[in-house]
């Protein structure tokens, strides 16, 4: 007698196919992504008043009407794009492991971390400075952004706790100063590049003086940091 076929265990039965719903799920989230890639490129190169949301669509193959349905209007869409921008960043400096560093090193690599940011992400730059223009009014109605960037400042907080306890840093620092020290350079060296270069002849992103520039970022913040200046009372 021939053996029989064995068929498929009760107890190991076959992996079912996706669900329809989580197939929904997943191609809604990459369409958001894709209109999001494009949206950023087409504000960051032609700003808030010059991008066209059609011009979007037609893009990504997409219509007007599939953007509307994701962001409900085109101030939705640059908020959103804000709103990724500044994640990006974010995520990143989250990555720190500033617990089990020494506070010194860390903040340097936080240093870093943000110059190397801004010269990769150009758009997040002009991004900025279109918002700005703007007074931040899409900003100012996102309902996210200020959860998002709060922990910016309590990464940069931890570093300065630990650094005082550890008698490294002794000057009174307020993190959201510091926060501004950093993002500063960092950003003026991106966006100022061609009117500085224009003025003075140098090319602050001349890749020949990198390692220059990010040296003496960090450099900077931890002279300050460790001016001598003794913490208030």
């Amino acid at each position: 007698m021939s053996a029989a076929v064995s068929g498929p265990s009760p107890s190991q039965p076959r992996p079912s196919a996706p669900s329809r719903p989580a197939r929904r799920t997943r191609d809604a989230a990459r369409t958001r992504a894709e209109i999001l890639e494009v949206a950023t490129r087409e504000f960051a190169r032609l700003g808030y008043a010059g991008a066209r949301v059609d011009e979007i669509a037609a893009r990504i193959r997409t219509t007007k009407r599939m953007i509307y349905y994701y962001f409900g209007s085109k101030e939705g869409l640059f908020t959103a794009v804000l709103e990724e921008a500044y994640a990006v960043i974010r995520r990143k400096e989250q990555q720190l492991d500033v617990e089990h560093s020494d506070p010194v090193a860390a903040i340097r690599r936080l240093a870093e971390l943000t110059f190397d940011h801004h010269e990769a992400h150009p758009d997040f730059i002009r991004l900025v400075g279109i918002e700005n223009t703007h007074q931040a009014e899409h900003l100012a109605a996102s309902e996210t952004l200020g959860s998002l960037n709060s922990p910016a400042i309590t990464v940069i907080e931890r570093i300065l706790e630990a650094g005082r306890a550890e008698g490294v840093f002794t000057a009174d620092v307020d993190a959201l100063d510091l926060h501004a020290m950093i993002s500063s350079f960092c950003f003026f060296r991106v966006a100022n590049r061609h009117t500085f270069r224009a003025i003075f002849g140098r090319d602050l992103t001349d890749p020949d003086r990198h390692e220059h520039y990010r040296t003496m970022l960090g450099d900077m913040v931890i002279a300050y940091l460790t001016s001598g200046k003794p913490p208030s009372a």
